[in-house]
């Protein structure tokens, strides 16, 4: 007689699209704590605000393709609901740690990184999503995140809907003319010397300021609508690195693809 063999698939899901993990905060490109400077003719592809500060100074000349927030109850929403995320990607449990590592130079598939302290990046940082959609990048930072000048993070092999994100336990600086991509979510400040860039990505430093000088900033946000929680199953990241992915309008096909694939692994078992 043969005992039947039970399957299980235990799967630490976390759902990773930027409108679910940062809420209201998605549809910003900057958010400051205590105050946004500008200098010069940055370009801002998403909503500006500050809260609980009220002080955003240099726009114009600055460009704001989006909504400024200059305190009130949209910005210090957009405030919680970054603290929120903030708080949730340095809970979650690592895949490796790159303490002591210089970022240039290494090439990350999806997964989550940590840094004790400190992280440097001088050179180029390459994320490879292997072709794959809805995969996610995410670095857990103890302390601080400086880039030199020119250096450069590179995502190949990019799906859809693909996402980088930095949470930073002090402040983040970004080098002249730093070509950078993800969401920066600091504690405390976040600086963009000259000519520095942010692709799909955003600054929310939680306390205190956000500061600029000719940089450009493009939150990559579809038409979805801010702070919408996607159906379950829409992103799902396993904890061991590898991914599940299924598009809000096709969850039901995903999940039925997955649980075949452990029938079919069940089925096998059994023979």
């Amino acid at each position: 007689m043969k005992l039947p063999l039970v399957c299980f698939l235990v799967l630490p899901l976390f759902t990773l699209t930027a409108y679910a993990q940062l809420g209201s905060a998605g549809s910003f490109g900057v958010l400051g704590g205590s105050a946004v400077t500008n200098t010069g003719n940055t370009v801002i592809d998403g909503d500006l605000g500050v809260y609980p500060g009220t002080s955003i100074t240099g726009f114009p000349p600055g460009i704001v393709n989006g909504t400024i927030y200059d305190g009130g109850a949209v910005a210090m929403q957009a405030q919680a609901d970054a603290l929120t995320a903030f708080n949730y990607f340095q809970g979650l449990s690592s895949n490796e740690n790159l303490s002591g590592q210089n970022l240039g130079g290494l090439e990350l598939t999806p997964g989550v990184y940590t840094y004790n302290s400190s992280a440097q990046l001088t050179g180029t940082l390459t994320v490879n999503f292997e072709g794959l959609s809805n995969q996610n990048v995410i670095f857990q930072i103890g302390s601080t995140l400086t880039t030199a000048s020119a250096s450069m993070v590179i995502g190949i092999n990019m799906g859809q809907n693909d996402n980088v994100y930095w949470a930073l336990g002090s402040s983040g600086t970004l080098g002249t003319t730093t070509a950078f991509v993800g969401t920066i979510i600091a504690d405390q400040s976040i600086t963009l010397n000259t000519g520095a860039t942010i692709d799909c990505g955003r600054a929310l430093a939680l306390n205190g300021a956000v500061t600029m000088d000719d940089n450009t900033i493009n939150n990559c946000a579809s038409s979805t609508t801010t702070g919408n929680t996607p159906e379950p199953g829409t992103i799902a990241l396993l904890a061991t690195g590898g991914a599940i992915a299924a598009g809000a309008n096709s969850s039901n096909f995903s999940l039925l693809g997955l649980w075949g694939a452990i029938g079919a692994f069940c089925r096998k078992r059994t023979r």
